[in-house]
């Protein structure tokens, strides 16, 4: 029995030693070397231009405000706000008594400014007859001339003081300088109007336009876009203010739709864009990078620039910060690579490898 109890002990440490030894050698059979880790990078972009988001209003191209042209009191309104009307249509009347009477008066004027003119010329006629029979002097000759004369100026003034009255008559119905539809109608019957005084604003059929006010410090830009509700649409300048507006501190800016722009209702607010241009080269400008690129380790703000396969820190002036970009300088060309997250963990000549975008 103690000869079997030897056996069986000494396969057992056999078997445990071999294990021990395969154990052992496992670790150094399979290890391999640690390669470099990976990193996000991005390419350095200059700063873009700054986009500016404004409200803007429909307007026709062509708004006319409306007004007579002599004064009085308004007899009959026959048009509301937002109608269509049509050219030549009337939209309001005066009461045209005393337009009448000045017609009437001229008329009469007329008619004696034709008899007195009439006789002045019979008696220049007669005048002359009775010159040639030295019946009269020259003088009383020429007294007859100038009396014609001056008959034939009054005429002509009292004729065209009735042209002017008959023009005036009708000036009492303010009628539609073309078709469109009306903005704004304040004037009422019975109110008594001046000449020039406006009582309505007609927006005439045709193009429409975007109107925006832009702050005191910003230029209208050339171009921009509308958001209309088929989508995005592009914007030309056509006008702007030359000053800016006292009360307001804004200056006004027309553009008009450079594409189909379907049925836009007048008044309507719209969202327009604007980028404006940035003055200077990109390296006077700036760069953006992700926030996550600044490594704040050093002796002060730093990116890492990726060579080849290794990451190298530069030092760089942080001109602005927000929640997910900042704005630096540094000396560094264009789509430069640098590593855009994880920078606490590079140190400087460390390899790294770019992660696949």
């Amino acid at each position: 029995m103690s000869t079997t109890c030897l056996l069986r002990g000494a396969s057992v440490c056999a078997v445990f030693s071999l294990t021990l030894a395969v154990s052992g050698c496992g670790p150094a059979a399979t290890e391999a070397p640690a390669l470099p880790p990976l990193v996000k990078t991005v390419a350095l972009s200059p700063v873009q231009a700054p986009v500016s988001g404004l409200s803007g209003t429909v307007r026709a191209r062509v708004e006319s405000p409306l007004a007579f042209q002599v004064g009085g009191r308004i007899a009959m309104r026959r048009v509301d706000a937002g109608q269509g009307v049509s050219a030549g249509q009337v939209l309001f009347e005066l009461d045209k008594r005393d337009l009448d009477a000045h017609l009437q008066a001229a008329q009469a004027d007329a008619a004696a400014a034709e008899a007195a003119l009439a006789l002045a010329e019979a008696e220049l006629k007669r005048g002359e007859q009775l010159q040639q029979s030295q019946f009269i002097s020259s003088q009383a000759l020429e007294r007859a001339q100038l009396a014609r004369r001056e008959a034939l100026t009054r005429r002509d003034a009292a004729a065209a003081r009735l042209r002017q009255s008959a023009n005036t008559q009708g000036y009492g119905s303010l009628r539609a300088p073309a078709a469109g539809v009306l903005m704004e109608v304040s004037a009422q019957a019975g109110q008594v109007v001046a000449p020039g005084q406006t009582v309505a604003v007609l927006a005439q059929q045709g193009e429409r336009e975007i109107e925006v006010f832009f702050p005191d410090n910003t230029t209208p830009a050339a171009a921009g876009r509308a958001w209309l509700p088929q989508g995005p649409v592009p914007l030309r300048l056509r006008e702007a203010a030359a000053s800016v507006d006292p009360l307001g501190r804004t200056r006004r800016a027309r553009y008009t739709i450079q594409a189909p722009a379907g049925t836009l209702l007048l008044g309507a607010l719209v969202r327009t864009e604007f980028q404006h241009a940035a003055a200077g080269t990109p390296a006077a400008m700036g760069w953006t990078v992700p926030i996550g690129a600044l490594d704040e380790r050093g002796q002060g703000p730093r990116i890492w620039l990726v060579q080849g396969s290794v990451a190298q820190p530069r030092a760089v002036k942080v001109i602005a910060l927000d929640a997910e970009q900042a704005r630096i300088a540094v000396d560094l060309p264009a789509n430069s690579r640098i590593v855009a997250l994880g920078t606490h963990l590079l140190q400087d000549g460390m390899a790294v490898r770019e992660l696949a975008p």
